[in-house]
């Protein structure tokens, strides 16, 4: 009999009050607020590990929302992804309760030197034992860019190419710069570390001149599990060099799939293939015992979610919600006295009531589902079936309601078919690269990262990336 594919079960977090189910926080017995105590984060972490999650997937951002009505204001009253704590900074208190529990961690390629970001990971990937991931990105908020001290935001394409060469500096610290077995420990000789096994790696750049060699001796998985977010065609190109796990999704199957065979072509022009890219997408799931129950928890979550706190995300450059209902948005943005000729995901044909009242009535996309455990799982097994999803990041609507719903009453069935390890054959000793391809703890041959193996081809310089000519339009 064909096993069955297992599920890739994740919690989508972010160290904040409200992170993407706006308005929700106040919610009776929502934990939100206490986003910047520890105990938050180590409660948290109980109830993922004794729950059967393979990990929490922590996104961040460095800038403030503050396009929509032209400032922060909306955003901060919204509690919108600010005030924001250091998403790497909880990750050590969360593995000290967890044994196989897995942490992917958002870190931007953009502002800071790799150097830095190179000792951070391989510090966390030891502390974790091994169940560290980065989730790459390249940061997308015009403040962030001026809280760098850029005037503006570098071009999207451009922060692609720079990201290629921050992985390759990464790359050489944490593959090539240390030998396996260069630390000894020898307390007869005194010697700690073979000198001899450890090297520079003077990388000269057109953007990072570093000559190492990395402070920190290699990790369990030497190079964490590289984790990405992405569907343009640039960040295609990226994934398919680069990427382990790539969160991507589609309102329809057709959108995932799309993205899917984009990604996996992008991957075997780089000598990769579709098993070396596990693909995950963000999945709101609503369970209860009973069809009525879940029911009122959506309904509840409806009634709550904030209009406000979804334009100020969207960083919307025009406030509709000043217009008359029953204008078109396209006369809406006219009326404004806007130049823009579109407006990011609204349509432009409907009226302005109808795109309010269907962002506020919530999601309808393909992996969304309310219902009972059963209702759930049957769910979960189409999109792995019939869509090829290998896992999910669970959308959370209340801390920590949503994730002790999924563990209570979702985990239990999906482990009866067979889409979910028992507990019992949960490898503790696992790195989170061994959990999520069941294989070694280090990145296999055909990643370029691998070139730097033993310190070889430090000074040979690694191919440019070549987007299709779609990512340059």
């Amino acid at each position: 009999m064909t096993e069955k594919k297992q599920l890739i079960l994740n919690l989508f977090e972010m160290a904040c009050i409200s992170h993407i189910t706006h308005g929700l926080w106040p919610l009776p017995g929502n934990n939100r607020h206490r986003f910047d105590e520890l105990e938050y984060w180590t409660e948290l972490a109980g109830i993922l590990e004794d729950g059967g999650f393979d990990a929490v997937f922590l996104a961040d951002v460095i800038g403030a929302y503050d396009v929509f009505r032209d400032g922060p204001e909306t955003a901060l009253r919204e509690g919108l992804q600010s005030p924001n704590i250091d998403p790497l900074l909880v990750i050590p208190a969360m593995a000290a309760v967890t044994k196989r529990l897995g942490f992917g961690a958002t870190f931007s390629t953009t502002y800071e030197p790799p150097f830095a970001f190179a000792r951070r990971a391989s510090t966390l990937d030891h502390l974790t034992r091994g169940r560290f991931g980065w989730n790459i990105v390249t940061s997308y908020l015009p403040n962030a860019a001026r809280n760098f001290g850029l005037e503006g935001e570098i071009p999207h394409d451009r922060r692609y190419e720079l990201a290629d060469e921050y992985l390759d500096v990464l790359y050489k610290l944490w593959e090539g710069s240390w030998d396996d077995g260069a630390v000894v420990y020898d307390r007869e000789r005194g010697i700690a570390t073979d000198p001899s096994k450890v090297r520079y790696i003077d990388h000269v750049g057109a953007a990072h001149r570093v000559a190492g060699p990395h402070i920190v001796h290699p990790s369990p998985q030497r190079t964490p599990v590289l984790f990405q977010a992405t569907g343009s065609p640039a960040g295609t190109e990226f994934a398919g060099r680069h990427a382990e796990l790539v969160f991507t999704g589609g309102r329809t199957a057709e959108d995932f799939r799309d993205n899917v065979a984009g990604m996996t072509a992008a991957a075997e022009r780089h000598g990769r293939t579709r098993d070396d890219i596990k693909f995950i997408v963000q999945a709101g799931v609503i369970v209860g015992r009973t069809e009525e129950e879940a029911a009122d928890k959506w309904r509840l979550y409806r009634e709550h979610t904030s209009l406000d706190g979804i334009l100020a995300h969207s960083s919307l450059p025009v406030d509709i919600t000043t217009s008359p209902r029953d204008i078109t948005v396209a006369e809406a943005i006219r009326r404004s006295g806007s130049e823009l000729d579109r407006l990011p995901f609204l349509p432009l044909d409907r009226s302005v009531g109808e795109v309010l009242d269907g962002l506020r009535a919530g999601r309808a996309e393909r992996y969304f589902v309310v219902g009972t455990p059963s209702v759930v799982a049957d769910e979960i097994e189409r999109w792995l079936d019939e869509d090829g999803v290998d896992g999910i990041n669970l959308r959370q609507y209340h801390s920590f309601d949503t994730a002790r719903d999924f563990a209570e009453l979702v985990v239990p069935e999906l482990r009866r078919r067979g889409r979910l390890p028992d507990a019992s054959e949960s490898d503790e000793r696992a790195t989170l690269r061994e959990r999520l391809f069941g294989r070694g703890p280090r990145l296999p041959d055909n990643h370029i990262a691998t070139r730097y193996r033993g310190g070889a081809n430090l000074d040979v310089p690694v191919p440019p990336l070549r987007f299709p000519e779609a990512a340059l339009v």
